[in-house]
C-alpha cells in the first residue's frame, strides 16, 4: 500500500492585482466546478481509464484553499499558519490512502485544465490510474480565477463487521473446506493487542493493517497454501496509531 502525497503547482504568467473576490464555487457544485470535472474524466476516457468521482469532502477542502489564493493573490500548496494538504481533507471528512493536489491560476476557466495537462506532473495526477475520486473549486479574484483539484484514492467508512465479512471471503476463496468464523470477542482482542492472544491458543497469529480489507497480505496467503489449517477467525479494530491516511487493522486466527 502506498500512503503518500503529491504535489502539482500550475505558474499562470500573469499580471496579478489586488480585486475583490467572487466565490464561484461551492463544495457541492458549480458550472466552473462541472467544466474541470468534464475535462479530467474526458482525457481519462479517452486513456481507457476509469472517471473520477466526485468527493465533497475533498471539495469542501479544496474551496478552503482556493479562497486563501485569491486572497493572498498567488499559488501555493500551503500557507503559513495552514494545515498540509492531507490534514485539510482529513479534517474536512475525507478518507484516503494517498493524496495528490493541483493548483493553478488563468484568465479562464478552460485555459486551466490546458495548463494542467501541458504540464507532466499535474498531467500524471490526472491521469494517475490509481487515484479515483477528485474534489474541485474555482475562485475568481477580478480577472484571474484561482483553481484547486484534491485527488485522492479513497478509502469506505466500514464498520468492523463489514471489515472481518471482506476479509473472511476472500478466505474462504481458498477452499470451500477452510470455515471462517468473524466478530468473535477473542478475535477482536487478540486484534487490539500487540502481542500475544486471546482465547484458544491459535497456530498462527497474522496482524496487519491495510487499507482495503479486502485484500490478503502475503503472510496470510502463505498460511493458506501451506494447508496446515483448517479454519481462521477474523477481528477488526482501530489502528494502533491513526493518521490522516486511512487504514484498517485486522488480526486473523489460523486454526
Amino acid at each position: 500500500m502506498r500512503t503518500a502525497f503529491r504535489f502539482a503547482i500550475s505558474i499562470a504568467l500573469l499580471a496579478l492585482f489586488l480585486a475583490p473576490i467572487n466565490i464561484l464555487a461551492h463544495p457541492q457544485s458549480s458550472v466552473a466546478d462541472k467544466t474541470l470535472l468534464d475535462a479530467a474524466n474526458h482525457d481519462r476516457a479517452s486513456r481507457g481509464l476509469h472517471p473520477l468521482r466526485w468527493d465533497s469532502a475533498l471539495a469542501a477542502a479544496a474551496h478552503q484553499h482556493a479562497l486563501r489564493m485569491a486572497q493572498a493573490n498567488q499559488l501555493s500548496h500551503q500557507f503559513p499558519g495552514e494545515p498540509p494538504v492531507q490534514d485539510r481533507a482529513r479534517q474536512a471528512g475525507a478518507r484516503f490512502s494517498l493524496i495528490a493536489e493541483n493548483v493553478a491560476q488563468g484568465p479562464n476557466v478552460a485555459g486551466l485544465h490546458t495548463q494542467w495537462m501541458n504540464s507532466a506532473p499535474h498531467r500524471a495526477n490526472l491521469l494517475d490510474p490509481e487515484l479515483n475520486a477528485v474534489g474541485i473549486s474555482v475562485v475568481q479574484s477580478g480577472n484571474t480565477f484561482f483553481a484547486v483539484e484534491d485527488f485522492s484514492t479513497s478509502v469506505p467508512t466500514l464498520s468492523l463487521d463489514e471489515q472481518e465479512r471482506q476479509v473472511a471471503a476472500q478466505l474462504i476463496t481458498h477452499g470451500r473446506d477452510f470455515q471462517v468464523t468473524t466478530g468473535s470477542a477473542d478475535a477482536r482482542k487478540t486484534c487490539e493487542l500487540d502481542r500475544s492472544f486471546a482465547g484458544p491458543r491459535p497456530g498462527a497469529i497474522l496482524r496487519y493493517e491495510m487499507s482495503d480489507p479486502s485484500i490478503l497480505p502475503n503472510d496470510a496467503e502463505q498460511n493458506l497454501a501451506s494447508s496446515k489449517y483448517h479454519s481462521a477467525a477474523v477481528g477488526a479494530c482501530l489502528p494502533a496509531n491513526p493518521s490522516e491516511f486511512a487504514q484498517f487493522r485486522i488480526a486473523i486466527l489460523f486454526f
